[in-house]
Parts: structure tokens; sequence; C-alpha cells
């Protein structure tokens, strides 16, 4: 019956363990296929990253993802191409939990942002929500008053420039998290892909030093290292996304091709 199906974006499930105090785990599906995300989704993961920035993802993969994942009791976190009404609006009727913004610099991209995801007179998003509002079955109302407050507005700081203007990008209105990109962020400082560098290692800190003393939340996407897993927990992170659909396939396959090998070389065989 209109208006008694109960759906969410799962967005509350995060916020709930942030404000517990304890730490939100994510992986990034880039892949795009739904059969590989719905054997991830039984992993029991806080965050699906569906990454269609860099992802072969069009708008039809994005809108299979986050069925997929909202369905699992999952929130679909979805980084867009770039910082675009245009590219946005499409996947905000998807009905993501947050809009991941990439290679936020300044104050002014970070309003761009909001406004983006805002209906007027917050923003400029354009009215169409499908399963946003779930397909027009929830109450007028009830939906405005959701749009206001979902989905999270997530700044991507993957730039020297982001990192300088920290401090007053998070204090923008509706910005509701930040994310660093280490790779992107050593390029801008002429250091691309060393994210080990000291160098590095400090502007990672004052990103979550700004962060921590502001009380905003913070999250980080990264690879699976243990030891970077470790320093992340230690800065204060609060949410945090580690290795991807990719990475699982293949460690797996040469996992497995690896060990077979060594069986056959201990057999006397080649």
């Amino acid at each position: 019956m209109t208006g008694e199906r109960k759906f969410s974006s799962n967005l509350k499930k995060v916020k709930g363990k942030l404000e517990k105090g304890e730490v939100a785990i994510g992986t990034h599906i880039k892949i795009g296929n739904p059969v590989v995300t719905d054997i991830l989704c039984n992993c029991d993961f806080d965050i699906m990253w569906v990454d269609g920035e860099h992802g072969p993802m069009d708008r039809k993969d994005i809108n299979q993802q986050i069925i997929t994942i909202r369905g699992a009791g999952i929130a679909p976190f979805v980084r867009v191409p770039w910082n675009d009404s245009v590219l946005v609006k499409p996947v905000l009727e998807m009905g993501p939990a947050a809009i991941i913004f990439p290679f936020v610099r300044s104050v002014e991209e970070a309003k761009r942002a909001v406004e983006a995801c805002k209906y007027p007179p917050r923003g400029i998003r354009g009215f169409g929500p499908m399963k946003a509002n779930n397909y027009g079955t929830m109450d007028s109302k009830e939906y405005l008053e959701l749009a206001d407050r979902e989905p999270w507005v997530i700044v991507q700081i993957e730039h020297i420039d982001g990192i300088k203007d920290l401090k007053n990008i998070i204090k923008v209105d509706g910005v509701d998290s930040a994310v660093i990109g280490p790779n992107d962020l050593s390029g801008s400082i002429g250091l691309l892909g060393q994210t080990r560098h000291p160098e590095m290692l400090k502007l990672m800190d004052e990103y979550a030093a700004v962060c921590r003393e502001a009380d905003f939340p913070f999250g980080t996407s990264i690879g699976f290292d243990r030891k970077n897993v470790s320093e992340w927990i230690k800065r204060g992170v609060n949410w945090i996304c580690v290795d991807a659909d990719a990475s699982y396939l293949l460690e797996g396959g040469l996992n497995t091709l690896n060990s077979t090998r060594e069986i056959i070389r201990g057999s006397g065989r080649s």
C-alpha cells in the first residue's frame, strides 16, 4: 500500500556508529558487476563506495549498484565523475546514502557541491526523484525533509589547495564529511604515488588534526595494508573504505593458483 513500505539509504546506520565513537568500515566497488557486489554484501560492510569516477559504470550500472547495496542494509556512497550538478542530478534520484565529490579544493567548490544536492532555496537541484522517494510512494513533506538531510555531501580532499583551505571548507553549511585522496594529493605536491613519503604523512596528519579539532566526520580511501589502516585509526578516522572488488578477485585467484603450484611442486611433479 502507498506510503507503507519501509525503505532506507542506510545512512542512519553509519551515522549511528559514528555517534557511538565506532569506525564505519567500507570497501570500494569498481567493477560494477551486481553479482560481485551482491556477494560482497554478505561480508557485512557498513559502506560500499561505488566508484563512478574511475570505474567503468554508466548510470544504469550505478542505479543497479545502489539497489543491490541498499537492499542488503548497507549504505551506498557514490563518487561522481566531477563536481558538476548535471552529472550529480541523476545519481541523486537513485537514492544514494552519500555523494562523494572528487578534487574539492576551495570553499567555492564545496558550496557548489552542496547546491547541486539541495532543493531550492538551499540549492539548485531539480525535482524528479525515483528511488529517492520510493518512486513517489513517500509522503511529499516527509521526502523533502529527508532530502534536506540525505544524501550526505562528502568532499574529497586530494589536492594541496584543499588541505590549505580545509578549515574553511568543512565549515561550509551542508558539507557533511570529508575524505582524503592520498594518491592525487601526492601528485599535487610532485610526489605521485609516494603516499608514504614524509611530506605526505605530514599532510595526512594535518588533514586528520583539522577535522578532529572541528569535531567533523572524516574518512579515508585506501588499499588494505595493516600498518596504513592502523595509522588511520590512530589519527581518529571516523570511516574508512579499504580495498576493492577487483583486488579481492585478483588476490583470491593468485592465492589459489600459487597454493596449487606449491602442492604440485611438493608432490615432485612440475
